[in-house]
């Protein structure tokens, strides 16, 4: 096979037609972009009735502020992932919440400060040794701290009194800090569980 034989054999390159867009889809998805255009930029009204800010497309969220707070939820949103739905913990890594001193002290303010600033390094519960770090949880409202620390003080054989959102705006204001407790810190300036 000669070089001009292969050439022959060779199909030209295909050459691109000039097909436009039919005029009804050109139609079509002009009128899709215009509706997306006025959908987007037109005064949505809020359940209240007043018009939101252009750009905001979030429902809002009504929240009753006298509504009470379920210790149970918040410590499925925030804590059971680690310390598990039963409280048992995870054995060498998180410590149990059934049973833990740490949880039952007759003096509420442990606790409290445990969740308002956390805990890092090492700590005894109920005789075996964890080294790991808590993280505070002082974002939530007082609301929310006194329920979920009312639900561990109360639930699974648990039985200490409850706190009260008093109880932790006293805390916060009490006791400031900026880093997680130590088991040596805690036990010297909050105290000891018994």
């Amino acid at each position: 096979m000669t070089h001009n034989d292969k050439q022959a054999r060779e199909r030209q390159e295909p050459e691109e037609l000039n097909n436009p867009v039919p005029l009804p889809l050109l139609i079509f998805f002009l009128g899709v972009i215009a509706w997306g255009a006025v959908y987007y930029f037109r005064d949505i009204t809020s359940a209240q009735g007043a018009p939101t800010a252009t750009g905001d497309r979030r429902s809002s969220i009504v929240v009753d502020p006298n509504a009470a707070v379920d210790g149970a939820a918040v410590f499925a949103g925030n804590c059971a992932a680690c310390h598990q739905a039963g409280g048992q913990g995870l054995p060498g890594v998180f410590p149990p919440l059934l049973g833990s001193e740490w949880v039952v002290a007759a003096n509420a303010q442990i606790p409290i400060q445990i969740l308002l600033h956390g805990i890092s390094g090492p700590l005894t519960v109920a005789g075996a040794q964890y080294a790991g770090v808590m993280p505070a949880f002082g974002q939530l409202s007082d609301a929310e701290l006194a329920a979920v620390i009312s639900h561990l003080r109360s639930s699974w054989g648990n039985a200490a009194a409850p706190v009260s959102a008093a109880d932790i705006a006293k805390a916060r204001s009490d006791l400031e800090r900026s880093g997680p407790w130590s088991e040596a810190e805690l036990r010297e300036q909050v105290g000891a569980p018994d």
